[in-house]
């Protein structure tokens, strides 16, 4: 990459920085980015895939397989806290999580596509709308359009702070965990607060229940075995002292390695749910949103990622200890061979979703490098 291309692509970032929109509403990142991407001469833009999803492809018109590269359009309901030039000009919304940085990665690669089209085959690069919430990955592929571009392989890479800066980590198996939120609402019966035998309040139940919960997962080593749950939220009744409460609500997320340990964990959570309920005759309704599954490289295509790092001297660290964080790249794994890696954003960078946080521009080319030395060795 030229250091003009370089600095055009930094720039580009800025930009995208400066409008982040959150997931499910990334229509103009969208419209700009399909724009971009019919200015480079792909061959085919599809847009509106799943939502605010577009796809473009570079088509060698010879046979081979389909290549895919994919990255994330949304950024977070999050104020951002920066003095830099290009600081969010949206109140209460960031780019956070350095999905403006992929996007610029992965419009990085379709300028070397233009400059020398692949050999054989098709390369279809993602931009994916939702990643945040989850639901963005299932859209995408439930979307009809999806069937003109199906991929045989699909890379995807997430910039990680704690990571010595330009440093590939990749995980042979389980690369992120499965996670879900988890709502229990329990509802009883108001009383005044002068006489709260005569309603039905869900108090005991709640408290019980968020120990409970907090018991059920405590983290530990990341194997077969892991489950982690997290009380993040909770309302009992209303905020005033003369009403006893006759509604209450538990929100926890649950984490596992795996999808099975997953099952069995929502099977357990629900069991103490059910049974707090019991105690003090409360109705009680249960529903799961932020729905992630868990995330398996392919040792094929993790081997592509190796031998490109290899190639382009980028550093790679192999390992076998998945990351917490939750990813719906997974969902492109039902389909092709697939592998996520993780690219250093500095040890001691702010934490991804810190309001402080902010891509790390010096990543551009090395992202784009990786990617592009995985498009050939796949496609000539």
């Amino acid at each position: 990459m030229t250091p003009e291309t370089c600095a055009q692509l930094t720039r580009l970032r800025h930009e995208l920085h400066e409008y982040p929109e959150i997931s499910g509403q990334e229509r103009e990142t969208a419209a700009r980015v399909a724009t971009l991407l019919q200015g480079y001469g792909a061959d085919l833009v599809l847009t509106g895939l799943g939502g605010h999803g577009v796809a473009a492809v570079f088509d060698s018109g010879q046979a081979g397989p389909t290549v895919g590269i994919r990255c994330e359009l949304d950024g977070l309901p999050i104020q951002e806290l920066s003095s830099k030039p290009y600081v969010s000009k949206i109140p209460g919304k960031g780019h956070l999580c350095g999905h403006d940085g992929h996007m610029t990665m992965v419009l990085g690669v379709a300028e070397e596509l233009v400059q020398q089209r692949p050999a054989k085959g098709r390369v279809v690069l993602i931009f994916q709308p939702a990643e945040e919430t989850g639901q963005g990955a299932i859209a995408f592929r439930a979307d009809p359009k999806f069937d003109q571009i199906t991929p045989d392989y699909v890379f995807s890479l997430h910039n990680l702070p704690g990571l010595d800066l330009g440093t590939v980590e990749l995980c042979k198996g389980p690369a992120n965990c499965a996670s879900r939120g988890m709502k229990i609402e329990l509802t009883g019966k108001t009383s005044h607060a002068a006489a709260p035998q005569d309603g039905v309040s869900p108090a005991r139940a709640m408290s019980h229940l968020m120990v409970q919960l907090a018991d059920l997962g405590s983290g530990g080593a990341l194997d077969a075995d892991f489950a982690l749950t997290t009380v993040t939220h909770a309302r009992l009744g209303e905020p005033t002292f003369g009403v006893a409460p006759g509604r209450g609500e538990v929100w926890v997320t649950l984490r596992t390695v795996s999808d099975t340990r997953m099952e069995s964990l929502i099977a357990e959570a629900e069991t103490l749910a059910k049974q707090a309920a019991a105690m003090d005759g409360l109705d009680i309704s249960v529903s799961y949103d932020d729905v992630f599954e868990a995330c398996t490289n392919d040792e094929q295509a993790v081997q592509t990622i190796v031998t490109a790092c290899a190639e382009r001297a980028v550093p790679c660290e192999l390992t076998e200890v998945p990351q917490k964080f939750s990813e719906d790249f997974g969902q492109f794994g039902k389909g092709a061979k697939t592998a996520m890696f993780w690219l250093g954003a500095g040890v001691d960078h702010p934490q991804l979703h810190n309001p402080d946080y902010d891509f790390p521009d010096a990543l551009i080319p090395v992202g784009v490098d990786v990617f592009v030395a995985a498009i050939r060795s796949l496609t000539g």
